[in-house]
């Protein structure tokens, strides 16, 4: 399976987030450009219609995780991720519970209430927080609080910018009993129907999604400034996103997106948080 096997690049370099990357050390980034690499294949097999097999090409991936941990990996990438969780005790779950919740997707599975939903970002987004903070070395507990409040807050606002696009894919991430709330059935969300009350469903989980980030910055004013970097890039960049989306009006029939210069002033601010304080 030649083509399972990327070698990782450095595109984070390109991203929004890039100047986060040289406030740490080499090693750090190595291993955090390896991870993110691993990241967006499992997002790309989930999403991209060119995967002729996503099931199967995640089956591959589950069984080189294993070979990761056994220290017999098979292809580049696992190489470095296996050199990653070495050097920096990633936990294992940040790779089986990512390639779940892209099992997750490919089923369209649904969520009933807001604790299921909270499994899903528990494995897409939360997981990714916790091997960053592996990376970065912050102490166990404290990863694990700041992980789920900024995982949370940060995929709930892509749930909530993305509702139009992920119902093209069939799949819907808003809770059963929360569209019900507002009288809204799961096909009306893939069908497009009643985006008034879909607005007002959105801007219920916004405020779920405020709370997650106000959490998550005052925990990382505890935590030690230049690792929290990172971190405090991605709540600053996807915050204003989200606070882009509420002056919208939270609109249904397409995605609001950050542009560039958007992107940069987070990262200021954020760069400026850290002087700061």
């Amino acid at each position: 399976m030649e083509e399972n096997k990327p070698s990782v690049n450095t595109s984070y370099k390109k991203s929004s987030f890039g100047p986060a990357f040289f406030f740490v050390s080499k090693r750090r980034r190595t291993a955090l450009a390896a991870y993110y690499e691993f990241c967006r294949l499992m997002d790309d097999i989930a999403d991209e219609p060119n995967v002729k097999d996503p099931l199967k090409e995640l089956d591959f991936w589950q069984e080189e995780v294993t070979h990761i941990f056994n220290h017999t990996p098979q292809t580049p990438l696992g190489q470095q991720l296996a050199q990653a969780v070495d050097e920096f005790a990633i936990g294992k779950e940040s790779f089986v519970q990512l390639i779940e919740g892209m099992r997750d997707d490919l089923k369209g599975k649904i969520y009933h209430t807001q604790e299921e939903l909270n499994t899903y970002l528990y494995r897409v987004a939360v997981v990714v927080g916790l091997a960053t903070l592996d990376i970065l070395e912050v102490s166990k507990q404290p990863a694990r609080t700041l992980a789920e409040n900024l995982g949370r807050a940060v995929q709930l606002t892509n749930i909530i910018r993305d509702v139009c696009e992920d119902a093209k894919l069939n799949r819907v991430y808003l809770p059963v009993d929360l569209l019900t709330k507002y009288g809204l059935t799961r096909d009306d969300i893939l069908a497009g129907k009643s985006q008034e009350k879909t607005s007002q469903v959105l801007a219920e989980l916004a405020q779920t999604a405020r709370a997650y980030y106000q959490k998550a910055f005052a925990q990382m004013k505890t935590l030690p400034r230049l690792k929290m970097l990172p971190c405090r890039m991605m709540g600053c960049v996807y915050a204003k996103n989200l606070a882009k989306i509420s002056k919208s009006g939270f609109i249904v029939s397409r995605s609001v997106k950050l542009t560039k210069a958007e992107k940069l002033i987070g990262v200021v601010y954020a760069c400026s948080q850290t002087v700061l304080g």
